[in-house]
């Protein structure tokens, strides 16, 4: 990590003194000399951090100075000329003002150049130092190489383990089944693989999914599973948020009763937990409903299936264990010669058997590997395996994981480090994830530049690709475009980054329901952990951290805190911040003034927080690359957005609540503005876009017919044609269908879209969207023979029709054949006037997920589903109980659905 610090806050420095060199003039040949020092140290900053089997105390004593050095560099240099370009742009405007000003600048200006010459100093006597000693004779000139090559995770061993489960859970008996195995060996893959098997998804009608980590909220446990049983509707949501715990129990137990569910409890380290738990489950097997639950521990699984069934988990066997490797290691082909696979092989065999058959470590070794291209790599890897095998530390799976990070290159380590300040078990959005890199500076312009690509979040996100192919981090949702939407860590996994975080001062978290944690050191970044029942937050123990970097606060959503003292002092006492989350808080908060003192800020998000004033002060913030300000909708207290963030030039990501009161917002120079969400015609001039060419996610909300927008369009079309996905909202009607037609026409390579409310009809071309691959509609009024526009569209794979997608008149929709030939997954939401549903033969040969919910009048599945042999899961939900009643077994329609491998029935709708 020492190598990774002093390589971002070289290269962020030497970009930044290139954009800001004129702010920088009287200090500029001491930062240059800096900047010197800190190129020259890193290739012993590199030698530090792959030196693990030495003096640890020494290790970490050396990696701290050059860590410490770098990062107050950082720290001084773009405060100072920040708060130069401040006063520049408006302060000390009288004769006698500025005189004041330009001597309080020389001053200022002596007090920095001593203190960058004192950082100088300390990298330069402890380079000089190791040089001494000759350090640098073992410093290593390898570097792993990079590709982009995907090498999938096959599942090896578990088929007898899934028909056993799956012939288990079929049965009346066992009404709870625990998966038992050491960590590593298996237990949740096994679980995902019986929980989506086609016969378990037939022979159930409500399905839910839970984690439980060491620390959980019973009550949160019980509601998870209970709006995973009924799908809700979001003012059913409000009213289970509503219910006491009793009111829930009571409400699981008569679903558990009354219909066939399963339940997988993912991950139960104590038998308390599951006492916990267990109020709302079945005792014995009579509804046919039945938990499954995985645990590490032997106790829990006797204890909880104590009237049920036990299945082990064992270690792979040699040769599943080989098979595993050789599909990943090698992708499943043999490139390298014939005497050179054998001599891999050889190698292979040998480290594997060290994995001791635990999945996950094989996975890791083999994924760290399929990068090895030569012979040499291997041997290395290999002589590695054996020395980190020999240190008492490292168990079971633990040092190969731990190989897995130290092989890692020294950009990826801040990235993987960085994903331990998200709580255990939470599927992280990648998009969020990585603007969070991009705002910490782990991602580079050298790093766009050498891998030629168009943005630096692109570099970003191949990051994140690298982590996920080597094995780190799992995939959790992929998107329209297959790109990961989310991405998890395994527990263990999350174990050693968190363990190398702390080795590393990376960061800290702090849990409120265990005070007893305390931040100690020079922590840069901070995650905060609520629970809904937090303490009183007591500020003066943080005030003290002025060189927190990141502030990340996690609570439950629509938390409550009962103070925020904390929350309101961070803006004025943590200056350096880049970073700052606080979302879903509830409590009315008045922004603080003193957030424009936070000039270094990159990353803002207020996300549906109840923020009730913004102060003018927000237009400092001329570094911020993400700003969101997507607040709790409240229409009487809806904060007025100053016009200022066309201050923020270097503005990437920004996100706007839909119907926010503001004064009228300049945007045209913001020249960097990738995503605009959502814009409103009210408060925005929408001349403005013609000047956004790195637009590339935009959202509309149209309040009011927009003036000349034909001649706006024809200015706006180099920014248009770059747009990938677009929203457009029609709040005016009818008046202007036409005029939302043309915007879309107009963002010609959209890749995604959504529209809600009227439009006249779509375009009868599909050549006008050939990249379109999801498309939305809500409230659009279409006229049934659209559907023949739709279905034409070349590479839609993702389609959701939801209310008054089509008019009231609208009562039968066709699927024609040879319709939606790349259709992959089909929603039809709240469509309450539809009565009939035809699909003919040839329509739609690529459907595999199919979903029905609030379509009240439809009378039945249309007969030609029969024919979509591809089709592979199908939800229904709040339909009426007749035409469930259809298509169970022994219903007059069954015959249709009876080869779907995954059919879910959800909650009832009552007439």
């Amino acid at each position: 990590m020492a190598e990774a610090v002093v390589c971002f806050v070289a290269e962020g420095l030497e970009e930044f003194v290139s954009r800001n060199g004129e702010y920088l003039s009287e200090i500029r040949d001491q930062v240059q000399l800096a900047l010197t020092e800190l190129q020259l140290m890193r290739r012993f900053a590199k030698f530090v951090d792959g030196r693990q089997g030495d003096d640890v105390e020494a290790r970490s004593w050396v990696a701290r100075i050059i860590r410490d050095a770098a990062y107050d560099l950082e720290v001084i240099v773009e405060t100072y000329s920040l708060k130069v370009v401040l006063r520049r742009k408006g302060v000390c405007q009288s004769a006698m003002k500025r005189y004041a000003c330009m001597f309080i600048d020389r001053i200022r200006v002596r007090k920095i150049e001593s203190k960058i010459c004192d950082i100088t100093n300390t990298i330069s006597e402890l380079r000089l130092s190791l040089q001494t000693n000759r350090i640098e004779v073992l410093i290593p000139n390898y570097l792993p190489p990079r590709d982009t090559e995907h090498h999938p995770h096959p599942i090896v061993g578990l088929e007898a383990k899934v028909k056993a489960l799956v012939m288990r859970l079929e049965q009346n008996e066992d009404p709870v089944i625990a998966i038992l195995g050491m960590g590593g060996i298996g237990k949740t893959t096994l679980a995902k693989e019986v929980y989506h098997h086609h016969a378990v998804r037939r022979h159930f009608d409500c399905f839910a999914w839970v984690c439980i980590s060491q620390q959980f909220e019973v009550r949160r446990v019980w509601e998870e599973i209970l709006v995973q049983f009924i799908s809700p509707t979001n003012e059913q949501r409000e009213e289970i948020a509503s219910m006491d715990d009793d009111e829930i129990a009571r409400k699981l137990i008569r679903l558990l009763g009354e219909k066939r569910c399963l339940v997988v409890i993912d991950d139960i380290w104590r038998t308390e937990d599951w006492e916990l738990l267990r109020l709302p489950f079945p005792v014995y097997g009579a509804t046919g409903s039945k938990i499954l639950l995985t645990t590490r521990n032997k106790e829990v699984a006797l204890y909880a299936a104590r009237n049920g069934f036990i299945l082990h988990c064992y270690p792979l066997t040699e040769d599943e264990s080989w098979e595993l490797f050789e599909n990943i290691a090698f992708s499943g082909r043999n490139d390298r010669g014939p005497e050179i696979f054998e001599r891999m092989k050889k190698l292979g065999v040998r480290m594997i058997r060290h994995c001791n058959g635990l999945p996950l470590a094989i996975v890791t070794l083999a994924g760290l590997l399929a990068r090895k291209k030569t012979l040499d790599e291997w041997n290395r890897v290999y002589e590695n395996v054996y020395r980190s095998y020999d240190i008492e530390e490292y168990t079971s799976v633990h040092w190969m994981l731990a190989m897995s990070y130290d092989d890692l290159p020294y950009y990826l380590k801040p990235c993987f480090l960085y994903l331990g300040q998200f709580p255990e078990d939470l599927e992280i959005p990648a998009k969020e994830l990585t603007q969070l890199w991009i705002a910490e500076g782990f991602i580079s312009l050298a790093q766009q530049k050498q891998r030629l690509l168009a943005t630096v979040e692109d570099v970003a996100y191949n990051c994140l690709s690298e982590l996920v192919e080597r094995g780190i981090v799992q995939v959790g949702k992929r998107g329209s475009v297959r790109k990961i939407k989310t991405c998890r860590m395994h527990d263990l996994m999350r174990e050693l980054c968190l363990s190398k975080a702390r080795e590393e001062e990376f960061l800290k978290i702090v849990n409120f329901s265990n005070i007893g944690h305390e931040p100690t050191g020079k922590v840069r970044r901070l995650a905060l952990y609520f629970d809904a029942n937090d303490v009183e937050l007591v500020s003066s123990r943080y005030e003290s951290q002025d060189h927190v970097r990141s502030l990340l606060f996690f609570g439950p959503k629509n938390w409550i805190p009962k103070s925020t003292t904390y929350i309101l002092s961070t803006f004025k006492d943590l200056k350096f911040l880049r970073v700052l989350k606080v979302e879903y808080m509830v409590r009315e908060v008045r922004l603080p003034t003193e957030i424009g003192n936070m000039l270094c800020l990159r990353f803002l998000s207020l996300r549906k927080s109840n923020i009730i004033w913004l102060p003018p002060s927000l237009g400092n913030l001329i570094c911020l690359q993400t700003l969101n300000l997507d607040f709790c909708h409240s229409n009487d207290r809806t904060p007025i957005i100053p016009n200022v963030i066309w201050k923020m030039e270097q503005l990437r990501h920004l996100y706007l609540l839909y119907y926010s009161s503001s004064s009228v917002l300049r945007l045209s120079n913001l020249c960097n503005l990738q995503t605009l969400s959502c814009v409103s015609s009210d408060f925005c001039d929408m001349s403005d876009l013609t000047k956004l060419t790195n637009l590339r996610k935009l959202g509309i909300r149209l309040s009011r017919p927009v003036q000349n927008l034909e001649e706006l369009l024809r200015s706006a079309s180099s920014t248009l044609n770059r747009i990938q996905s677009l929203f457009v909202k029609n709040d005016v009607g009818v008046n202007i269908q036409e005029e939302v037609m043309q915007i879309v026409l107009s963002c010609c390579r959209i890749y995604k879209l959504k529209l809600y409310g009227p439009i006249k009809e779509l375009s009868t071309d599909p050549q006008h969207y050939p990249n379109l691959t999801k498309l939305s509609l809500c409230e659009c009024h279409l006229e049934d023979d659209q559907m023949a526009i739709l279905e034409r569209l070349p590479n839609l794979r993702i389609l959701s029709l939801q209310s008054l997608s089509f008019q009231e008149s609208t009562k039968t929709l066709v699927c024609s054949s040879g319709g939606f030939l790349r259709l992959e997954t089909l929603s039809l939401e709240d469509l309450k006037t539809l009565e009939e549903w035809r699909i003919e033969e040839g329509a739609m040969p690529s459907l595999l997920q199919l979903g029905i919910h609030c379509c009240y009048r439809l009378k039945t599945v249309p007969h030609g589903l029969i024919y979509i042999s591809s089709l592979r899961d199908f939800t229904i939900g709040r339909m009426p109980r007749t035409f469930y009643s259809r298509l169970q077994e022994g219903g007059e329609d069954f015959y249709i659905v009876r080869r779907v491998p995954s059919l879910a029935l959800g909650d009832v709708h009552e007439e």
